[in-house]
C-alpha cells in the first residue's frame, strides 16, 4: 500500500501563487509515474503535471504550461506543485497519484490520461482563486 497526503491548498487571489505539496508513504516501486490531478464539481479528474520514475522530464496539461512547475524532494518522498500566476479556471481539488508503470517520453501523457489506472490517491486539497 501506498499513502499519498496532499497539503497547502487555500484561498488565493487571482494573480497569487500557491504551493501544493504530497507527502508520499508505504511501499516503493522500482519504476512508476507521479503526477497532480485535478476536479472541480459536475466535471472529470484532470491531469495536470507529472514525472516519470527517472525525473528526467516532466509533462504538463497546455492550460498550466509557463504557471505551474512539478518537483520532488527524494529525501523527503515529497511531491511539489508551484502554482504561480493563478487564474479562477484553476479552482479545483488538487490530487496526486502515483501509478507502478513506466513510461518515457511522449508515452507518459498517455499514462497520465489513463485517470483509472492510476494506482494509489490522496483525499485532495482543495484551491480556490478569487477574481
Amino acid at each position: 500500500q501506498v499513502q499519498l497526503a496532499e497539503s497547502g491548498g487555500g484561498l488565493v487571489q487571482a494573480g497569487g501563487s500557491l504551493r501544493l505539496s504530497c507527502a508520499a508513504s508505504g511501499r516503493t516501486f522500482s519504476s512508476y509515474a507521479m503526477g497532480w490531478f485535478r476536479q472541480t464539481p459536475g466535471k472529470e479528474r484532470e491531469f495536470v503535471a507529472g514525472f516519470s520514475w527517472s525525473g528526467g522530464n516532466t509533462y504538463y496539461a497546455d492550460s498550466v504550461k509557463g504557471r505551474f512547475t512539478i518537483s520532488r524532494d527524494r529525501a523527503k518522498n515529497t511531491v511539489y506543485l508551484q502554482m504561480n500566476s493563478l487564474k479562477p479556471e484553476d479552482t479545483a481539488v488538487y490530487y496526486c497519484a502515483v501509478v507502478a508503470n513506466y513510461c518515457s517520453g511522449d508515452r507518459c501523457y498517455d499514462v497520465f490520461a489513463d485517470i483509472d489506472g492510476m494506482d494509489y490517491w490522496g483525499k485532495g486539497t482543495l484551491v480556490t482563486v478569487s477574481s
